[in-house]
């Protein structure tokens, strides 16, 4: 009796692994790197992209491939992308130099989920907590502001700067560090300059906020906050390498291949919103 149970749990558990194996799409025939499933990019969008993408594969050998899903039927994020990358053999075999991003946008009945999985062999130069952050910043306050793209678009390319050594993970880490420092420098400068524009318009017999001196630190001050917000929002500027800085015109739409038997350890990470 013993034995027909840990059978039973055994064909179970198969049986459940198969089902969502099934969930996952199957590698397209006509094998391309911006797999939109969900249309939530736009024609131009996902030419823009793919032309990008197929560009740095070209350079490199390293691919990227998006997925956009409308349902991840039951399962988790990191698991469903995971699948994607061994049953599409993303990334050149020996190498496992694939990356995934997987995408599902939010509906009224599910949140949003992103998740970016990467192969083996670029789990060094993008660990875990990094994808994180790039799906922190880079990703989700685009989101959230329904800009699809342009979320996207910023990820792919700080991963192709890791992946390519334009800058490490540690070097990443810091600028939004610094960033965020800077802004809370200038925080407590802001709050006590105003208490002390206050107290200066009331010795002078309350002078009007529009009056010379004292209301000018006041000014620059927000002109100074709102730069530093703008220069923070959701891109790595000193890193960045924009939408076309990885052709050499050497590629084309044409000129991939088809996914090269990369392998996933199920590194990487991903958010909600």
């Amino acid at each position: 009796m013993r034995y027909f149970k840990q059978l039973l749990l055994i064909l179970t558990l198969a049986l459940s692994s198969f089902s969502q194996a099934q969930d996952i799409p199957a590698r397209p025939k006509q094998q391309v790197l911006v797999n939109d499933f969900a249309n939530v990019l736009t024609k131009s969008e996902a030419n823009a992209l793919e032309r990008k993408l197929l560009d740095f594969y070209a350079n490199t050998g390293n691919q990227i491939t998006l997925v956009t899903v409308k349902s991840l039927k039951g399962s988790d994020a990191s698991s469903f992308a995971y699948e994607i990358g061994e049953k599409w053999q993303v990334g050149k075999k020996g190498f496992d130099n694939g990356i995934v991003i997987l995408f599902k946008p939010k509906t009224s009945e599910s949140r949003g989920q992103v998740f970016i999985a990467t192969g083996y062999g670029l789990e060094g130069a993008i660990p875990d907590a990094t994808a994180k952050e790039i799906v922190s910043n880079e990703m989700i306050p685009y989101f959230k502001q329904g800009q699809i793209y342009e979320g996207i678009n910023q990820a792919s390319s700080v991963l192709m700067g890791l992946a390519k050594g334009e800058f490490n993970h540690q070097q990443y880490a810091k600028q939004y560090s610094s960033k965020g420092g800077s802004l809370g420098f200038l925080i407590p400068l802001f709050i006590i300059l105003i208490f002390s524009f206050i107290g200066r318009s009331r010795s002078r017999g309350h002078q009007t906020m529009g009056s010379t001196g004292s209301s000018l630190p006041f000014w620059m001050l927000l002109g100074l906050m709102g730069s530093s917000s703008r220069s923070h929002g959701s891109s790595f500027n000193d890193f960045s390498s924009g939408s076309g800085g990885f052709g050499g015109g050497g590629s084309s739409f044409g000129g991939f291949g088809g996914f090269g038997g990369g392998s996933f350890g199920g590194g990487g990470a991903g958010g909600s919103w």
